[in-house]
């Protein structure tokens, strides 16, 4: 019996078990879902279903790049317990699918799934690292940049940044050039920008932000009584310190005040003899925007006793 990717998925979907072992399975039970459920259930394979319920907002971000192949990858995979993050298992897999993503290049986390990992699929790969370390564990997001770009992984998987630059090869493989372009990563972990530069900041964020600053002023004896053109002198201030603390090169350099990384980045470039832009990044923080695991262990003891 002719088994369709249709099916394959919507088996995969039931399981969350890998495809190659979905159509496996439907293709022993001539298609039919009920019994290729069991089979998966008796190979051990279809655990990974149960747990898929449970709440991953734990785990590890992560970044590399690849110079020979000039790509890089951040990425978030998530499991239940923040011990996860230092099994050795866990990381390797993390850091081979850094490495599936820079060469395969797949569109999503859909795509990514179906990839080749060693001899088996990225999807399969994941439901025995399940299966092994008893716990629901999800790939969540990934970015892939092509170009010269810098990674960094801050407290072994809580911040994961990857930045994009537009230079030369000379400029980029230039020590000083990888120092710098730390120095950046670094500096987008620690200080969070929302945007790249002025130009991103999109224009009803601004009228937003402008709203706010005329409301504070309306509010303020100090200021509710000054002229309009005086207020807007005054939002224009306002506005620079906007830009100051939310674009990446216009916030104050981490490491040398006297300077914003806009002056830093063109510094770099003088001595090195180049251009240097900052194209874009990606920030990951570990489980930022997903709902935390909340453990009651009094409940749990009580059912258990139960």
């Amino acid at each position: 019996m002719a088994i369709s990717a249709k099916d394959v998925m919507e088996l995969r979907k039931q399981t969350d078990c890998g495809m190659m072992e979905c159509k496996k399975a439907l293709t022993e039970a001539d298609g039919d879902f009920t019994k290729a459920i069991e089979l998966l259930r008796e190979r051990g394979l279809a655990t990974a279903q149960k747990k898929a319920g449970r709440i991953a907002a734990e785990g590890m971000v992560y970044a590399d790049y690849c110079d020979e192949c000039k790509a890089g990858v951040v990425i978030e995979v998530n499991a239940e317990t923040d011990f996860v993050a230092n099994n050795d298992r866990f990381v390797g897999f993390v850091k081979k699918l850094a490495g599936v993503i820079m060469k395969q290049n797949p569109a999503d986390v859909e795509a990514l799934l179906a990839c080749k990992m060693d001899d088996e699929t990225v999807g399969d790969a994941l439901n025995g690292l399940i299966l092994v370390i008893k716990e629901n564990i999800k790939i969540r997001r990934f970015v892939r940049y092509e170009g010269h770009c810098a990674a960094y992984v801050h407290g072994g998987g809580t911040h994961a940044v990857l930045v994009n630059f537009e230079t030369s090869d000379a400029v980029a493989a230039k020590p000083e050039f990888i120092a710098y372009a730390k120095d950046v990563a670094m500096q987008i972990a620690a200080a969070n920008p929302a945007y790249t530069c002025q130009e991103e900041v999109p224009a009803e964020v601004l009228e937003k932000e402008k709203e706010i600053m005329l409301a504070q002023m309306a509010n303020d004896p100090k200021t509710a009584s000054k002229p309009d053109a005086v207020k807007q002198k005054m939002i224009l201030g306002k506005v620079n310190k906007y830009y100051k603390e939310n674009c990446l090169v216009d916030q104050e350099f981490i490491k040398d005040s006297s300077m914003d990384v806009k002056g830093y980045t063109a510094k770099v470039a003088k001595e090195l003899g180049g251009d240097i832009k900052i194209v874009k990044y990606t920030h990951y923080v570990k489980g930022e925007g997903l709902e935390k695991r909340q453990d009651d262990f009094a409940s749990e003891v009580a059912s258990m006793v139960k």
